[in-house]
């Protein structure tokens, strides 16, 4: 069973990985996948939130 700081761990890498994902699908103009990826960002971004992180910082996504 992973540990509170291994799940915050992977959601923040996560949460990278996603806003990386958004930024190409914009840059693309592929809308229904950064509809999607938006979902899920904004689940992790919740799931960090709930869970102390300061996300100030590492938030690129300016919506």
């Amino acid at each position: 069973m992973p540990s509170g700081i291994e799940v915050i761990k992977t959601a923040l890498e996560d949460f990278k990985k996603i806003q990386e994902y958004m930024f190409l699908a914009k840059k693309e103009n592929a809308a229904e996948t950064y509809a999607r990826l938006k979902k899920e960002y904004l689940m992790l971004k919740a799931l960090l939130n709930v869970s102390g992180v300061n996300l100030t910082d590492i938030d690129e996504i300016k919506e």
